[in-house]
């Protein structure tokens, strides 16, 4: 099926063409909108003065000091490189903001090398299984109920209340992170399997050893305001922290942390692949913006985007993701042809004889094999083939951004 993007809302869009794919009522982001031009926005409104110390901050919206970028890494459309590049300010604040791109770029590494080894117990064996269980969040703390309203509404939160999220749901309440992690996948707008994954593996304790104990002085510090109002004031079910755990080491860990002895599936081509004259763009959800490599590689080709509709089927996302999607794909269209198709790209793409550009994730072999001609990914950094088992660890071995 063509999905016509032309003179509608994207909300329209989603309600006509996406609603059996979606989980909630169709209703956008009031925060955070898709598309290049508010990518760009975003970056160029960004100031970095003050990150390091309020990029933890809450309450009030006016002291936080996170960027909101992340939709637009997450996506392609802020390439990390460019980011990185960009943004300047104070040399600590400038510092402190690189050391979370890296981050970034180290959970991409990661996922490229371990795969879907990341959605299980990495280092340490901490409860796993079971099915998402709402009330282990409990409605009646304000601090709860007002990150999971957050997630919900916005799609988006700082990182800080990410942590408090999955502490309290698994180091707390004892439920199986993967559950968790499948939450926030599907409400965060930057939601990421290689970067969301990798949180809640570091939060819960199952990539360290030690997990992050979630208590009141952590919010009474980020966001007094909550437990000011909060009806369990004077029986604060948090006031301490957690009891101490201890996790076991896992009884067989990949030995893909340790040692990459396949780099170059790791890293992906570093030279484009030429199969065929393209007669189409390929976009990916990892890789939707202007700067994308094939699609600068083609200036005048039509861009070809797939809702996969039996990936969609099985995952249930916000309507709020579908909608950035959207967003993004009609503020590409105002600039290039854009087609759109919703279907099974295993059946769709071999007929677009495709350029593509690659992706570090396990999904993008549905791709592979049926493009005529795959483009390197833009990595901040090339992988090593040394140890990633700590992100100290791998990022003693790259190269560091120019």
């Amino acid at each position: 099926m063509i999905i016509d993007l032309a003179g509608i809302s994207p909300e329209a869009v989603v309600d006509r063409y996406l609603s059996h794919l979606v989980s909630d009522q169709i209703k956008a982001s009031p925060v955070i909108r898709g598309g290049q031009s508010a990518a760009d926005a975003a970056l160029d409104s960004f100031d970095v003065t003050g990150y390091a110390a309020k990029r933890n901050q809450v309450l009030p919206d006016s002291d936080r000091g996170a960027s909101r970028l992340s939709p637009y890494i997450r996506h392609g459309l802020l390439p990390l490189r460019e980011v990185w590049s960009t943004v300047a300010g104070p040399p600590s604040d400038v510092a402190k903001f690189r050391d979370e791109l890296l981050w970034q770029e180290y959970a991409r590494h990661l996922y490229a090398r371990v795969g879907m080894d990341l959605h299980h117990n990495l280092r340490f064996d901490v409860v796993w299984s079971g099915e998402f269980a709402p009330a282990a969040l409990p409605r009646e703390m304000t601090c709860v109920d007002w990150v999971v309203s957050s997630l919900e509404t916005d799609g988006w939160l700082v990182n800080q209340t990410r942590m408090w999220f999955a502490s309290h749901y698994t180091v707390r309440s004892g439920k199986g992170w993967p559950a968790g992690q499948e939450y926030f996948h599907r409400h965060l707008l930057d939601g990421s399997r290689a970067a969301n994954l990798l949180g809640w593996q570091w939060t819960v304790g199952a990539g360290t050893g030690k997990p992050y104990g979630f208590a009141r002085w952590q919010v009474e510090k980020r966001a007094p305001q909550l437990c000011a109002v909060c009806p369990l004031n004077r029986a604060c079910p948090i006031e301490n922290f957690p009891p101490q755990l201890d996790p076991r080491p896992v009884s067989n860990p990949s030995p893909r942390l340790v040692r990459d002895y396949d780099i170059a599936t790791t890293q992906g081509p570093t030279t484009v692949v030429e199969r065929s004259t393209p007669q189409s763009v390929l976009l990916t959800v990892e890789s939707l913006g202007d700067a994308d490599p094939a699609m600068l590689a083609h200036p005048l080709l039509p861009v070809v985007f797939i809702f996969d509709e039996p990936a969609l089927k099985k995952l249930q996302l916000s309507s709020k993701r579908l909608i950035f999607f959207v967003e993004t794909l009609q503020d590409l269209a105002a600039r290039r042809e854009v087609i759109v198709h919703l279907g099974d790209p295993r059946q769709i793409t071999p007929g677009l004889r495709a350029a593509i550009t690659w992706a570090p994730v396990p999904s993008f072999e549905k791709y592979a094999g049926t493009t005529v001609e795959l483009h390197p990914w833009p990595w901040l950094t090339q992988p090593h083939a040394g140890s990633v088992t700590s992100f100290s660890a791998w990022r003693r071995n790259i190269a560091r951004p120019k």
